[in-house]
């Protein structure tokens, strides 16, 4: 009877979005990783994406805030209530409560944002807390077999950070986890409009941009895009017209920086290992992954096989919830 009180839920907690995979039901909920708060009381008014339809639109006593910030807790209070809120929506009756929470994490992590993300999960209701690295937990959502003696790459492009990792026999051979993704590339794009066009943008446009005509590579047959913003000098809005081969050149640094990681990990691969990745290629997750060219402009610098997931924005959190399902068959890699 208990049983029916409990829920187990797995969390990709990260920097753009939270998405949250409940035991025997799936993922169920993937909203965005931020929180609207009252400047005067400090009173959280709305979380997710209730929240994000407010961002960069109030005034002046309410302020938006993504307590994530480059894949580890920038606030861990915001945190607590992020994570609280969002595990509310999926409970579905007044006496659950969490037994049991898996939530990914960066392999490049201290122990102390370890604890942070730990604590807030527990403050959240969680009794017992375990956690995974994001490559790990992406490869078992791609259906890799991890522990086989064999090399895997995998390669996570999030919001706030790009997870390396070669995977053999249960655990991470080599890393490289840095603190450049999906942010870096709307940054680049907010500090092009505005130093080549005078064109101030906010970072939702920055964003749309980049997905529907950002590119890593260049187009068989190139985009363009109207677009609301200000402008700089005079101050009154206006339309501005950027093409696909514009916002290219903006964002090449990044993806330039995100390919050298890649090289830099390959290099510190062992022979054997770098092999197996050389015939099973490279495989990309995250929602960076979605970006047109992301996989030619990497393949291009390495010169292996790169490949894109099936739907590489879920592949960590659906990985998360395998591990929920059969806890004890995961304990290897499980912290």
């Amino acid at each position: 009877m208990f049983r029916n009180f409990n829920t187990d839920v797995a969390v990709d907690l990260g920097t753009a979005n939270t998405l949250v995979y409940v035991k025997g039901v799936g993922i169920i909920l993937n909203e965005a990783s931020i929180v609207a708060i009252d400047r005067k009381t400090d009173k959280v008014l709305e979380i997710g994406n209730s929240a994000l339809t407010m961002h960069e639109k109030t005034h002046k006593n309410i302020r938006t805030v993504r307590p994530m910030k480059d894949g580890v807790i920038a606030d861990f209070e915001l945190a607590e209530h992020l994570i609280r809120g969002l595990i509310r929506k999926v409970q579905t009756g007044w006496m659950n409560t969490i037994r049991q929470m898996v939530i990914c994490i960066p392999s490049g992590i201290t122990e102390v944002e370890k604890r942070a993300v730990r604590d807030s999960a527990q403050h959240a209701g969680a009794r017992k807390v375990y956690l995974i690295a994001e490559p790990l937990a992406a490869a078992i959502g791609i259906g890799l077999n991890i522990s086989e003696p064999i090399g895997n790459m995998i390669v996570d492009i999030g919001g706030g950070t790009t997870e390396i990792a070669v995977i053999a026999l249960n655990g991470i051979v080599v890393d490289q986890s840095v603190r450049i993704a999906g942010n870096a590339i709307d940054a680049a794009i907010l500090a092009h409009t505005k130093k080549f066009h005078n064109f101030v943008i906010g970072q939702r446009t920055a964003e749309r941009l980049k997905v529907e005509i950002g590119s890593a590579a260049v187009l068989k047959q190139e985009l363009e895009l109207h677009v609301k913003g200000q402008d700089s000098s005079s101050g009154m809005p206006k339309v501005h017209v950027l093409n696909s081969e514009e916002i290219r050149g903006a964002i090449s640094t990044v993806v330039g920086s995100i390919s050298a990681a890649v090289s830099t990990c390959l290099e510190q691969t062992p022979p054997e290992l770098g092999s197996d990745i050389l015939e099973r290629g490279i495989m990309l997750t995250g929602g960076g992954a979605l970006m047109k060219g992301v996989d030619t402009a990497i393949r291009n610098r390495v010169d292996v096989p790169v490949y894109v997931a099936e739907d590489p924005l879920t592949a960590v959190v659906r990985g998360t919830g395998k591990i929920l399902e059969d806890v004890s068959a995961y304990s290897d890699v499980l912290m």
